[in-house]
């Protein structure tokens, strides 16, 4: 590969898993990523989905960073409207107080989660406007250049803990360009926008203090398996699952078994959610890496966030092992 790779952990829970299991299995794919020569883990921000564990990101990033020496681990990321800047600055200066030149700090304006998460989080209806204002608030408490007038992060001031915008959508582009920080396209799950965000991003690029020259991460799926059947199987269980979760939310949601899912896929109706996985790939090492090659030159990539999609962490982690063997040189 002629790109870097970095790895995003959803700290997914299976069926008849705890969400302890989850957090270890968390620390197991941090171990073998670091080992294999990734450069980053990245956890990402989500509320009220029980098959997901990572809602308390600088808790679960500190304890993967108890457990790992070398690799970076961070937040992709933050939904930074849930939030005070203040706070995050302090968690994050935490961080990288224990963990210096380990840490970074991803931030998206969505509120990763439904409307009636986001009261029960007293999320301020306005405050995904105030985004950009909150980015710089932030990143002048890390940098001890403090916008509020006798408040400093204690910790994180003076940290300068590097900071990435998240988005799928131009709005993220245009800001990631105008602040000279790095852009991180989530075209694992909201591929439609990917080209035409990625431009806007190099187009409007003004360096800044932390980034001379833009820098993009786009995400994209991955299952990899020695046996190419095996993991489009395990692809296909992946994307039932990714189905079930967006629609079967709330006590009057309908259960659908795997049948109804795949007939669903296979609609017109169903097309949308299809394609929310389209930059997806399952096969032998060869096959995904060849890939992400591919993917990589189409999604003028920097550096490529993997998501390992296989339904379980002992899959997930041979899944990434195996990726890292033909791509990346061991640490």
């Amino acid at each position: 590969m002629t790109v870097p790779l970095s790895v995003l952990d959803l700290a997914p829970v299976a069926e008849g898993q705890t969400v302890g299991d989850s957090l270890a299995a968390s620390v197991a794919l941090a171990r073998a990523a670091e080992a294999s020569g990734y450069r980053r883990v990245w956890y990402a921000e989500h509320h009220n989905m029980p098959t997901i564990a990572s809602s308390a990101t600088s808790v679960l990033i500190a304890h993967v960073a108890a457990h790992t020496s070398r690799i970076r681990l961070g937040a992709g990321g933050v939904m930074l409207p849930n939030h005070s800047p203040l706070v995050v600055a302090e968690q994050f200066g935490t961080l990288e107080s224990l963990h210096p030149g380990r840490i970074d700090l991803g931030l998206g304006r969505a509120p990763g989660s439904d409307r009636t998460t986001s009261y029960a989080l007293r999320r301020d209806p306005g405050a995904a406007d105030r985004f950009a204002d909150d980015v710089l608030e932030l990143q002048a408490f890390l940098a001890g250049e403090s916008r509020v007038p006798g408040v400093q992060a204690v910790p994180g001031a003076g940290t300068r803990v590097p900071l990435y915008v998240l988005g799928s959508s131009l709005f993220g582009a245009q800001l990631a360009a105008a602040l000279g920080l790095p852009y991180a396209f989530a075209s694992h799950f909201a591929p439609a926008a990917l080209e035409q965000a990625v431009d806007v991003y190099r187009r409007g690029f003004r360096p800044s203090e932390q980034l001379a020259e833009p820098y993009v991460l786009a995400a994209v799926n991955v299952v990899a398996a020695e046996d190419g059947d095996d993991a489009r199987e395990q692809l296909r269980t992946v994307r039932r699952s990714f189905v079930k979760r967006i629609l079967q939310r709330g006590p009057d949601a309908p259960l659908l078994d795997d049948e109804q899912v795949d007939a669903l896929l296979a609609s017109d109706q169903g097309a949308q959610l299809a394609d929310m996985l389209r930059y997806s790939v399952a096969g032998t090492p060869d096959e995904v890496v060849d890939y992400l090659g591919w993917f990589a030159e189409h999604a003028r990539a920097d550096e490529l966030v993997v998501a390992f999609q296989s339904p379980d962490a002992g899959r997930r982690v041979r899944s990434l092992e195996l990726t890292a063997a033909r791509a990346l040189v061991p640490a």
